[in-house]
């Protein structure tokens, strides 16, 4: 059924942390920001958990801004000597790094004499770079096209991306999906199957998850299509197909007509 709006964007996220990949800290983020986007029709294309390691950012970054996809970014814009984010940010979009005039009244707002000489650093950009609010310190993140580059911490940076998507990217139609529990049969038979539906139904993705229970009678297969184009054909497609092969499916257990 058509809500009337527009198919939602894909977005990559990136969390730049050595806490969290010293398992000091937990990441809260990839959680939090695939709540924020598919609440808007959105969805997560992929999420990368780096180091503050400028050789590596700079790498990773100037492959993500190649990819052209809209892009979060958690962490490393501060002032401390392991804040690496703004400058490799700079070297990936191949600009040059500069003192931006309203960040730069931002934090002396903020912070009057004690800006300097640290925390002034803050202001210190990507040339060309655009502000974002921070209604929590009033220290901006920045973007870079389509990257957002937002602080680590989640009280700043969810807010800051809440107004991201609301000013940048209109809510879309949700994605919707559905599937069949295919039964007694491995998920290697399925192959071929999956071969000849994978790419046939525009803005769908053909997905297989298979369910190894103890008991031989507990053991299926998930098998169906998630995503914003005609979901009822290609299910219907995914089912004689199934009929075709002779393979028993049928509602997934629990749901309301198994």
């Amino acid at each position: 059924m058509s809500t009337g709006k527009d198919a939602g964007r894909r977005f990559g996220l990136i969390v730049v942390a050595d806490e969290v990949l010293t398992g000091s800290r937990t990441d809260k983020h990839l959680p939090a920001f695939r709540e924020l986007l598919h609440a808007r029709g959105h969805g997560l294309a992929w999420c990368w958990i780096l180091p503050d390691d400028p050789q590596v950012l700079s790498r990773q970054l100037a492959a993500s801004m190649a990819e052209r996809l809209p892009v979060f970014c958690c962490g490393g814009i501060g002032a401390t000597p392991d804040d690496h984010t703004r400058a490799c940010a700079a070297v990936a979009a191949g600009v040059a790094l500069e003192r931006h005039p309203e960040a730069l009244a931002l934090i002396e707002a903020r912070f009057g004499p004690e800006a300097y000489p640290h925390r002034v650093l803050m202001a210190d950009l990507p040339a060309g770079a655009r502000l974002i609010p921070n209604p929590v310190s009033r220290i901006p993140g920045f973007s870079v096209g389509e990257h957002w580059f937002l602080p680590g911490f989640p009280r700043m940076a969810w807010p800051m991306a809440e107004w991201v998507l609301d000013q940048h990217y209109p809510a879309a139609a949700p994605p919707r999906e559905d599937a069949v529990a295919v039964r007694n049969t491995p998920e290697s038979r399925l192959v071929p199957l999956m071969r000849a539906l994978e790419g046939r139904h525009q803005g769908l993705k053909l997905f297989s998850l298979p369910h190894m229970g103890d008991d031989p009678a507990d053991r299926w297969v998930l098998l169906g299509f998630r995503g914003q184009g005609d979901l009822d054909a290609a299910m219907a497609a995914l089912r004689r197909a199934l009929e075709a092969e002779g393979l028993a499916f049928g509602p997934p257990p629990g749901h309301p007509e198994d």
